[in-house]
């Protein structure tokens, strides 16, 4: 099982500089991959109506995808993931021109995780349609693979119309797509169509289920787990290396390939707090 961290994207500030060395030193420590998470607009609780969610304008998220560039130009090593990009509160073509030069320029070290998201306020400010974010995902992912790999691509679906037209750069092989969620139809969706799934629960049961539903469903459209992936996330906070390292052998024994830990709302919030955090959990699962 793969170890990553989680960027802490709301205590990592802004400083350039902080960003490379907390990048480079994951790469010191050996961690094999990186997560960022994605929300573009943050609600005002002061608005009619209030607002009740798990962050709000004050939460800071960087932007996964150019984040990712410039964290591709200041490491060798490490994959870089997206965890989960909303991906139908956004134009798929545009996306997928900027996944290949990702790809492109970290020399295919990116993994693309996808959602479909929940807050309807993001939806309405980047002018897409949150009530049919389900089915349109599922377009957006035979697009996105189609323009990766052709030369031309001649497209007509429910949602999108290209006429004879690819992007360039194109990666050198098609970007890895794993899919976040635990919906029902999310989990036949990432059976049929998903490289790995990320789950964002606990090592229990519920997870349990959902990887022994992808294997029946994946066997019966006739494909194997071979190279599947399963990317799990675990707390630093409310931890200690005996409660580690437990978890992370439940994870492994219900199929995690990888798995990654968040040191954010855990301490000190500068770098070599954060690279602490991560190299105390590596020596208590390693």
């Amino acid at each position: 099982m793969k170890i990553g961290a989680v960027f802490p994207h709301n205590e990592i500030g802004t400083n350039p500089k902080q960003i490379k060395e907390y990048c480079r030193g994951l790469e010191s420590l050996g961690v094999d991959h990186l997560l960022i998470y994605d929300h573009v607009l943050g609600a005002d609780p002061d608005r009619e109506g209030g607002f009740s969610g798990p962050y709000d304008k004050d939460v800071a998220f960087h932007e996964p995808l150019t984040t990712f560039s410039f964290i591709a130009a200041a490491t060798e090593k490490i994959e870089l993931a997206t965890t989960v990009l909303i991906l139908p509160q956004r134009q798929t073509v545009l996306v997928a021109k900027q996944a290949a030069q990702l790809a492109v320029l970290s020399n295919n070290r990116f993994r693309l995780g996808i959602g479909v998201g929940w807050n309807k306020i993001e939806y309405e400010g980047l002018n897409e349609t949150f009530e049919n974010r389900g089915r349109r995902q599922e377009e957006q992912v035979m697009v996105m693979r189609d323009l990766w790999t052709q030369d031309s691509l001649d497209f007509e679906g429910e949602f999108h119309r290209i006429d004879k037209a690819s992007i360039n750069p194109r990666p050198e092989e098609s970007i890895p797509i794993w899919f976040g969620g635990s919906a029902p139809a999310l989990i036949e969706r990432v059976a049929r169509l998903g490289d790995g799934w990320m789950p964002l629960m606990g090592a229990n049961e519920k997870a349990a289920e959902c990887i022994r539903k992808i294997r029946e469903a994946r066997e019966r459209e006739g494909k194997s787990m071979d190279g599947f992936g399963i990317q799990a996330q675990a707390q630093y906070k409310g931890g200690n290396p005996d409660i580690w390292k437990k978890n992370a052998t439940s994870w492994h024994e219900i199929g995690a390939t990888h798995l990654a830990i968040a040191t954010h709302n855990a301490g000190v919030t500068d770098v070599p707090g954060h690279l602490s955090r991560v190299e105390e959990y590596l020596s208590a699962v390693k």
